[in-house]
């Protein structure tokens, strides 16, 4: 791994990091902050449909590595806010016209973009319209809450979405 990026992660696993999350999200300092960190790389058509995380995410803190000379903001990829009036139950299954759009993350410019998971928490991403070759590329760092769940997932050594740590149990 390049040092820059075993720098990046190191850091990520910080307890710095750890209380700016706690401070962004109004938590004591002694709240347990589970991370977890993955890519996600998106083709011409790939979307997300409107959706609110599981109630172990605390939120999610979202890295963009596009770059203007290998992405166009026409083409999409952001991150859209999505405002459901307060009538949707979480995890029902609304479309976009159900739902108003409350506002956008940047998708280039060295941005990152951070937000609360709450029961309204409505967020998505519209097809991707690149053109063949490029991808969005980003890399998602998720806060999670120690719940019993986590903690069974963890025994088994897996991270908190159930993916298999490598080299057993996360460190946090």
């Amino acid at each position: 791994m390049a040092p820059s990026w075993r720098n990046f992660i190191h850091e990520l696993h910080s307890e710095a990091y750890k209380d700016f999350w706690r401070e962004m999200l109004g938590l004591t300092s002694r709240t347990p902050v589970i991370l977890t960190m993955h890519w996600h790389y998106a083709p011409s058509g790939a979307s997300i449909s409107p959706h609110t995380d599981a109630r172990r995410k605390i939120g999610s803190h979202i890295f963009y590595f596009n770059t203007p000379e290998d992405w166009e903001e026409a083409w999409g990829g952001q991150t859209l806010v999505l405002d459901d009036g307060g009538k949707w139950p979480r995890h029902s299954a609304p479309v976009y016209t159900d739902l108003r759009e409350a506002g956008a993350s940047q998708v280039l410019g060295n941005r990152s973009f951070l937000f609360a998971q709450t029961d309204h928490s409505w967020h998505a991403v519209k097809a991707v319209q690149c053109p063949s070759g490029h991808l969005r590329k980003v890399f998602i760092v998720v806060a999670n809450r120690l719940t019993p769940q986590v903690i069974w997932r963890r025994v088994r050594g897996k991270d908190a979405d159930g993916y298999r740590l490598a080299g057993g149990v996360q460190k946090n």
